[in-house]
């Protein structure tokens, strides 16, 4: 079998989710400015909520691109470049980041002046002070998008000539890269979301979005797939095959995300130590409780369910539609990690809405510019023929 020459992707599909979701970014983005200036604090919770969300499917999408390069496989060959045009979109979501300095008192109760009589956050402040949590901020994103930047610029040097070395590169730089990636996700997340209630600690609650991030990232290349797979050049390559392996790989961080959040969960609960409990007491009352149990039986019971089966696993169309649904579950889970800081009771604002809304219309509306920009297809990539097996074409 012959591969074709690359081109980039086109089709009327992806010019009308750029469309659509530019318009709808722009709208929500419009709404989410009134939402700043009428309540502040709820914009900048709101915000967090957004930026962090699509955030967590674009380092999702950088950690697959380096498990793929590390450890080979036909499984990540057609879905390499939406892999890369996801992990490209982290400079913009650092510039996304940018209105919540101007809320981090507003966010954080170790930022406010009462934090000095506070002793616990006064033992914290050598960590929990802005200049250097704004330095770490700044250095998370250069890491991440350094190593994003420097497997993009490599892969593009293998679409322009067949050298294996190349491949050695990148699976080279993927090794300490994930590494680097593990502990930068793990500081982010504590950082952002942890200290939200800095009294509060985990030492997994990092790598409880490990499986998060791993998740939305498979779902949502999952729905990518979909979409174009019967367009070209994906039309008579994309097949059932493909759609089982990432269900399967969907099913693994299922099972990835349930372990860390029951684990975390588990000893702190069995502990029960004041300082400990306090983070779940707020989740587990005045009608959070049920958010929580809506987690464990919609984003771990369902998707689990029906992802054994190989028969759902290998249908594009009910595939595709369980992706979705587990990427609106990501949404719920950000929301119940962030929203009980702010609110007593279960509150979904409008702007807990529009805000994912603006983020997110923006984000797709630059990953398809990004994904039509270069060819669809890494013609040298070595495990390129074995994923054109003959099943793809059934």
């Amino acid at each position: 079998m012959t591969v074709a020459a690359p081109h980039r992707p086109t089709s009327d599909a992806l010019d009308r989710l750029q469309k659509a979701a530019g318009i709808v970014g722009v709208v929500a983005l419009v709404l989410c400015a009134v939402g700043w200036v009428v309540d502040a604090p709820q914009f900048f919770s709101s915000w967090l909520l957004g930026v962090v969300y699509w955030l967590g499917i674009s380092i999702g999408c950088l950690a697959l691109a380096m498990i793929h390069h590390l450890t080979g496989g036909t499984w990540g060959v057609p879905i390499r470049r939406v892999l890369e045009a996801a992990a490209g979109l982290l400079p913009f979501l650092a510039l996304l980041f940018v209105p919540l300095l101007f809320g981090i008192e507003a966010l954080y109760p170790w930022a406010r002046e009462a934090a000095a009589d506070d002793p616990v956050l006064a033992h914290k402040a050598l960590y929990l002070n802005e200049p250097f949590f704004l330095a770490r901020w700044a250095a998370y994103f250069v890491i991440w998008i350094g190593l994003a930047w420097w497997l993009r610029r490599l892969s593009d040097r293998q679409d322009r000539a067949a050298d294996p070395r190349l491949t050695k590169r990148m699976q080279t730089i993927a090794a300490p890269g994930l590494v680097i990636w593990a502990f930068v996700t793990t500081f982010a997340y504590v950082d952002w979301l942890m200290s939200l209630e800095p009294h509060w600690f985990s030492t997994i609650y990092g790598v409880y979005f490990f499986g998060g991030s791993g998740m939305a990232a498979m779902a949502f290349l999952i729905v990518v797939a979909a979409l174009l797979a019967k367009r070209a050049p994906f039309a008579g390559w994309l097949g059932r095959r493909h759609f089982h392996d990432w269900g399967k790989l969907l099913l693994a961080f299922v099972l990835l995300w349930t372990y860390f959040a029951f684990s975390q969960f588990l000893i702190i609960w069995s502990g029960n130590l004041p300082e400990e409990i306090v983070w779940y007491l707020h989740r587990m009352s005045h009608g959070w409780e049920w958010v929580g149990l809506a987690l464990a039986l919609l984003q771990f019971g369902v998707p689990f369910a029906l992802l054994l089966s190989r028969d759902l696993k290998r249908n594009v169309r009910a595939i595709a539609g369980l992706a979705l649904f587990v990427l609106f579950m990501r949404w719920v889970d950000h929301l119940w990690q962030i929203a009980p800081n702010f609110h007593e009771g279960v509150t979904v604002h409008w702007l807990d809405v529009a805000a994912p809304l603006a983020v997110g219309g923006l984000w797709l509306a630059g990953f398809v510019w990004l994904f039509k920009r270069r060819p669809a297809v890494p013609v040298h990539d070595p495990y390129l023929l074995e994923s054109l097996g003959d099943e793809a074409h059934h």
